[in-house]
């Protein structure tokens, strides 16, 4: 499994963690919010005013920073195609987490799950041989072009997503609306591993005066602007599966196209591939849907939320 190194894989479950915790806090403060009636400014003003000053919520981003500056070093030492894709692990953090606070056991189903979701993962790594590009000279952000061109068509068909879920029913709303969030979050992994790269080639303060930057912060702001508008569209069986699938195999293709990291090539290596994603998503959706993995959820909240103030 090249790139996935002890630190890479390390510093990406640890990010996992804090990410599965920040999720079932933002969920629950979702509930609390006003409802959005259309799309007018006012009504996404209160919204966004409401969630801004709920604990929850703000318990939530503190667990997010957490765990982005975890994945920033996960990103850091290892390609987008091993990162991402672990990130998926966060449905088992989730899971555990849930059934903990909840004081209920985990079944056999979900422990099946679980085993074909890691299974298939690790099917991933060992049949692609995810890797970084090879370093031979100076490091070197990615090209501008692929990457904005890349970035602009994310951008395009996650408000493509936003306007289709408006005219869908709750739970067609919050699936389109999580694959929005998919689409973002794999947009602000790539951004990550970019100002990183600039880091790495001219130093930090560079950072500061990169084209990355700006595009990394408003993505980050519609992430958690949309993923609280999908906790709020529905329950999270109807966006998480969209969420957890979305941003890996995103996250992928932009490794590849734009990071020049490299997937085994060959119809053997590329159906091995294939079949190990298939099953990954498969996995990760059987997990979102389960009764059991929902109302855990929906029953722990309140011990969740004292337990994160204590």
């Amino acid at each position: 499994m090249t790139g996935a190194t002890p630190a890479v894989v390390s510093a990406t479950l640890g990010a996992t963690a804090f990410f599965s915790l920040a999720t079932a806090l933002k969920h629950r403060s979702a509930g609390h919010a006003p409802e959005m009636n259309g799309a007018s400014r006012g009504s996404l003003a209160r919204f966004v005013l409401a969630t801004a000053r709920h604990p929850l919520w703000l318990g939530g981003i503190g667990a997010d920073v957490g765990g982005v500056l975890l994945q920033v070093v996960a990103l850091h030492l290892g390609p987008l195609a091993v990162v991402q894709p672990l990130m998926i692990t966060a449905l088992l953090f989730s899971l555990v987490l849930n059934h903990k606070v909840a004081r209920t056991r985990v079944s056999k189903r979900e422990v099946t799950g679980g085993m074909v979701l890691v299974a298939a993962l690790l099917g991933f790594l060992t049949v692609s041989g995810a890797s970084s590009p090879r370093i031979t000279g100076p490091l070197q952000p990615p090209d501008r072009l692929p990457a904005v061109v890349i970035g602009l068509a994310s951008v395009l068909l996650a408000t493509l997503c936003v306007l289709v879920a408006r005219r869908l029913p709750r739970g067609g709303s919050a699936a389109m609306l999580g694959v929005a969030v998919g689409l973002t979050y794999a947009s602000t992994a790539a951004l990550i591993k970019s100002c990183s790269d600039v880091a790495l080639s001219q130093g930090w303060i560079a950072v500061l005066s990169s084209w990355q930057l700006p595009l990394l912060v408003a993505a980050g702001a519609a992430g958690l602007l949309l993923s609280q508008l999908a906790f709020q569209a529905g329950p999270l069986r109807a966006s998480l599966p969209a969420i957890a699938t979305v941003d890996p195999l995103v996250s992928i293709a932009l490794g590849v196209l734009v990071y020049d990291e490299h997937l085994r090539p060959g119809v053997g290596a590329v159906t091995g591939e294939a079949i190990c994603l298939l099953v990954l998503c498969a996995a990760a959706i059987y997990l979102c849907m389960m009764r059991g993995v929902q109302e855990a959820a929906e029953r722990a909240t309140p011990q969740l939320a004292d337990a994160y103030a204590g």
